[in-house]
C-alpha cells in the first residue's frame, strides 16, 4: 500500500466533510472544495479522520489511494489556512498593482498587461515589485502564479522578469570576443 495513502487525514474542528458516491466535499472557513471520488479507492470517515484504502491490490489502486489522500489533505489545509505564492518583479520600471480582482503589470512592454483573477483566488501587492497570490485551492493558486510568471519569465543574462520569491535564476556569462 502507498506510504502516503496509509496516513489518515485528520479533520480539524470547524471543517465539514461530505462523502457521496460521486465526490468528497470539504467545507470550512476558507471556502468549500470538492474532488471526484475514484472507483479504485474506498474512503471512510472514522472518528474525525478520513482513511483511504485501495479496493484491490492493483498498482493503479495503490497509486490512486495516495493521490486522492493528498488531494483531500490539500483541500483540508486550503479551507483552514489557505495557500499563497509570492512573486517578485526584477527590472527597472517593472511594477504591479492590484485593483480588486485584477492585476495590472508594467513589465517592459509598450502596453500595460492586465490579468483577471479567477474565482477563489485573491491577489495583493504590498510593494510595487511584490505580488502575493492567495486562495484555498492549491492547484488554482499555483496555476495563476505560473500564468503571471509566464507573462515575463526571468531572462538568463540580467535576470529581469517575474520570478517566484524562492526561485534562483542562474545568470549566464555574456559572449566574449
Amino acid at each position: 500500500m502507498s506510504r502516503v495513502g496509509k496516513l489518515p487525514v485528520a479533520i480539524p474542528a470547524g471543517v465539514e466533510v461530505s462523502l457521496t458516491a460521486a465526490e468528497i466535499g470539504i467545507k470550512g472557513t476558507g471556502g468549500s472544495l470538492a474532488v471526484a471520488q475514484n472507483a479504485l479507492v474506498k474512503v471512510s470517515n472514522e472518528s474525525g479522520a478520513l482513511r483511504f484504502v485501495p479496493v484491490d491490490d492493483s498498482r493503479e489502486a495503490n497509486a490512486m489511494s495516495g493521490t486522492l489522500r493528498q488531494l483531500v489533505n490539500n483541500m483540508v489545509t486550503g479551507v483552514t489556512k489557505g495557500f499563497e505564492r509570492k512573486l517578485n518583479l526584477i527590472g527597472v520600471g517593472y511594477k504591479a498593482q492590484a485593483q480588486g480582482d485584477k492585476l495590472n503589470l508594467a513589465v517592459g512592454f509598450s502596453h500595460p498587461v492586465s490579468k483577471q483573477m479567477p474565482a477563489g483566488v485573491t491577489v495583493a501587492t504590498p510593494a510595487p515589485t511584490e505580488i502575493i497570490i492567495k486562495g484555498a485551492d492549491r492547484q488554482r493558486v499555483g496555476q495563476v502564479a505560473a500564468e503571471i510568471r509566464a507573462i515575463r519569465p526571468p531572462e538568463p543574462y540580467k535576470g529581469k522578469g517575474i520570478r517566484y520569491s524562492d526561485e534562483k535564476v542562474v545568470i549566464k556569462e555574456t559572449k566574449k570576443k
